[in-house]
């Protein structure tokens, strides 16, 4: 059976968790706990990067969360989470690298001042500014439809989907982007959603270890 490493808390590893539930592929998850947990050799010997998410299948090992969807797209082509046309495929990718080139470093400058860590003014706003640029971007590319591609949910909502809820944490409001609020309210009601979304208790226990790698990234 497929082993699925992860943490409840991390964006990355739900992405994937997400996938899994979607496509109805058996798994093992394997909880690792980072207050220390990446860095003992156990975890190590699976990724020597010492982060999540891993997952192990047919002994092949897949790490990086967006390679773990394409293998398990490539692996597991049904349900799929991939369209076939050139300019869907081209949204999903587009979708996809906005919100892990801008909106997730973006989000983790916001949260330094959360945790109580120090931050540049300067670099502060431009993270706010470019949060509200993709979430616009996001407003138009939705237009009339229900996901990112027409009807079909693909891993251009699960990729966006798993951040842009978060951003109320740092004050933004999706009030001013009604089709990107409707979007995600509609993800809400998924299955796969409710079933990976920390409780408030729980990711208020994983703050001091956010901090820390925080810290280890400055």
């Amino acid at each position: 059976m497929l082993k699925f490493y992860y943490n409840p808390v991390s964006g990355n590893a739900r992405r994937v968790w997400i996938a899994l539930l979607e496509k109805q592929i058996p798994f093992e998850p394997i909880l690792v706990n980072l207050d220390g947990d990446q860095f003992e050799n156990a975890f190590t010997v699976v990724n020597p990067l010492q982060r999540i998410p891993v997952i192990v299948n047919d002994g092949v090992r897949v790490i990086e969360s967006l390679a773990i969807l394409d293998y398990l797209e490539a692996k597991y082509p049904t349900p799929s989470l991939m369209p076939s046309n050139p300019e869907s495929v081209a949204t999903v990718r587009m979708v996809e690298m906005l919100a892990i080139n801008e909106l997730q470093p973006a989000a983790m400058l916001l949260t330094r001042p959360l945790v109580g860590l120090d931050v540049d003014n300067q670099k502060f706003d431009a993270a706010k500014e470019r949060v509200i640029s993709v979430m616009q971007f996001y407003e138009n590319l939705l237009g009339d439809d229900s996901y990112f591609v027409e009807e079909d949910i693909t891993l251009a909502d699960i990729v966006a989907g798993t951040l842009v809820p978060s951003l109320s944490m740092f004050g933004f409001s999706l009030d001013a982007y009604p089709r990107l609020k409707a979007w995600s309210e509609r993800l809400a009601m998924r299955e796969s959603w409710q079933q990976t979304t920390p409780p408030p208790e729980v990711i208020e226990a994983a703050l001091p270890n956010i901090r820390k790698i925080l810290e280890r990234r400055s």
